[in-house]
C-alpha cells in the first residue's frame, strides 16, 4: 500500500499567530537565500510582524520549507524550521509549506523532500516559462511511497540525520582547511621559507628582512622582475569556426567554456578541440604541458596548469615558465593575485584585462629552492583539501542511495527495529 506525499503532511496550511502577538512582535524570517542546498536554515534573521505580515509566506515551528522556483528546486534548497521566534516565520513566496498530519515525523516529511525520486516528481509538475518554471502542488498529490509507521519513520529519519551530522561535519573540515591553505598561500607568498625551511618573520617583527615594492613587503632575497624575464608569454586567436577542417582534430582547445575547469591546478580535458591546419591558419600555438594558463576575460583571474599539450584561445594568457621558476610556483602566486585582477578587469557586460597589463607585470621570483619548497607544502595543503572533499562526495552518494533505498521500501527499517527492541 502506498500514500501520496499530501496524505502524510497539508500543503500550504494556513499559520494562526500565536496569541499576544503585536504590529512591533519579533518573527522570523526567512528569504530563499537563507536555505541551503544541504536543507539548513542558516543567517536567521528577525523582523517586525508588521513588516512581513503581508506579502510573504507564513509558517509554523516543525514545518519543512521546499524551493518551488527553479533552479532552487532542483537543487535541494529547503529547509526543516524549528526554534522560529514568537513561534511563527514569514519568508518568501517561492517557498511551498509541509506540515506533517498527526502521526507523520516532521523530520521524516523533510528527508522525503530532499530525496532524488520527490525532486524528479517535482520536476514533471513544473509550470511556467523558462527559468521562471514553478513546482504546481499537485506535485505532492502525485508522489507516492509506501505505508511506515511512527516508529520506522523515526528510525529513517534517524539514520539519514547521522548521516547529515557526518556530512556537515566533513563540509566544516574542508572550510577549516581551505582557511588554512589560505593563510599558508599568504605567507609563502609574502615571507617565504628561510635557510633553515622556516617561515620567515612577519615584515613588523624583523623590517630587516624586508623590503618595499610596489606597494607591499617581500623579502630582500628576492629579485622582483617582469614575468616576461622568467618565463615566455603566448595566447593564440580563435580558429574560424565556419571552416569545419580546423575543428575537432584531436587538440584540446581551451576557451571559456571551460572556466569551469579552472582553479583546480590541472586542466586535462576541454569543450572543444581544434585541428593542425586550425592552428596552421591561425595564430593559435600548441603549448607544452605544464604551461601556466590565466582567464583574463569572463572567469577574469582565474588559472590552472595545462596537464598535456594543449592550445588556448585570446581568452587567456599562457606562460612557458623558464628554469627560473617553478610552474606550479607561479600557479599558486596567480592564485594569490587573483582579487587584484579582479579589481582591475575594466568592461560593462564583459570585463576583462588589456595585454598591456601584462607586459608590465612584475613578481617577485624567491631562489628556485625556496619556491620548490613552497610548492610542496602548498600541494601538500590542497591534497588534504581533496581528501576531504573526495570524502563528502562520497557520503553524498551513499546517503542519496540510502535514502532512494529507505523511502522506496527496497530496504525495510523493521529488522532494525526489531534487533533494537531485544533485551
Amino acid at each position: 500500500m502506498h500514500k501520496a506525499l499530501s496524505d502524510l503532511a497539508y500543503v500550504n496550511p494556513l499559520s494562526e499567530l500565536p496569541p499576544g502577538l503585536n504590529p512591533r512582535s519579533p518573527v522570523s524570517f526567512i528569504p530563499m537565500a537563507d536555505v541551503t542546498e544541504g536543507g539548513e536554515w542558516v543567517s536567521r534573521q528577525v523582523r517586525q510582524l508588521q513588516e512581513v505580515r503581508n506579502g510573504f509566506t507564513s509558517f509554523a515551528n516543525d514545518d519543512v520549507l521546499v524551493a518551488k522556483i527553479t533552479p532552487c528546486f532542483e537543487n535541494g534548497k529547503g529547509a526543516l524550521v524549528s526554534g522560529l521566534v514568537s513561534g511563527v516565520g514569514f519568508g518568501s513566496t517561492e517557498f511551498h509549506v509541509l506540515r506533517a498530519r498527526e502521526n507523520v515525523a516532521p523530520r521524516f516529511i523533510f528527508h522525503i523532500t530532499q530525496s532524488t525520486g520527490f525532486r524528479l516528481v517535482g520536476e514533471r509538475y513544473m509550470t511556467g516559462s523558462a527559468g521562471q518554471k514553478r513546482v504546481a502542488r499537485e506535485a505532492f498529490d502525485a508522489f507516492q511511497l509506501p505505508c511506515f509507521s511512527p516508529d520506522e519513520q523515526r528510525a529513517i529519519s534517524t539514520t539519514l540525520d547521522t548521516l547529515d551530522t557526518t556530512i556537515r561535519q566533513t563540509d566544516a573540515i574542508i572550510e577549516k582547511l581551505k582557511q588554512v591553505k589560505q593563510g599558508l598561500l599568504h605567507d609563502l607568498l609574502t615571507r617565504g621559507i628561510d635557510a633553515n625551511g622556516e617561515l620567515r618573520p612577519q615584515q613588523a617583527e624583523a623590517p630587516d628582512l624586508y623590503m618595499a615594492c610596489e606597494g607591499q613587503f617581500v623579502p630582500r632575497t628576492w629579485p622582483y622582475e617582469l614575468l616576461d624575464e622568467v618565463a615566455v608569454r603566448g595566447s593564440g586567436h580563435t580558429p574560424s569556426k565556419s571552416v569545419a577542417s580546423y575543428w575537432n582534430g584531436g587538440i584540446k582547445w581551451v576557451s571559456l567554456a571551460d572556466s569551469h575547469r579552472l582553479d583546480q591546478i590541472y586542466i586535462g580535458e576541454t569543450d572543444k578541440e581544434i585541428s593542425d591546419a586550425g592552428i596552421a591558419n591561425s595564430s593559435a600555438v600548441k603549448h607544452p604541458a605544464g604551461t601556466v594558463i590565466l582567464s583574463r576575460d569572463a572567469g577574469v583571474g582565474k588559472s590552472a596548469v595545462l596537464a598535456n599539450e594543449m592550445a588556448v584561445s585570446q581568452h587567456f594568457m599562457a606562460w612557458t615558465c623558464s628554469p627560473r621558476l617553478n610552474n606550479l610556483y607561479l600557479y599558486f602566486l596567480l592564485q594569490h593575485m587573483k582579487p587584484l585582477f579582479e579589481t582591475i578587469a575594466l568592461g560593462s557586460t564583459v570585463k576583462t584585462i588589456g595585454l598591456e597589463f601584462f607586459r608590465k607585470l612584475r613578481i617577485p621570483v624567491p631562489p628556485r629552492q625556496e619556491q620548490d619548497q613552497a610548492v610542496v607544502m602548498l600541494l601538500a595543503a590542497e591534497e588534504r583539501v581533496a581528501r576531504e572533499q573526495s570524502e563528502l562526495e562520497k557520503l553524498k552518494m551513499l546517503k542519496n542511495g540510502l535514502m532512494d533505498d529507505l523511502l522506496s521500501g527496497r530496504v525495510r527499517v523493521t529488522p532494525l527495529l526489531a534487533k533494537s527492541a531485544t533485551p
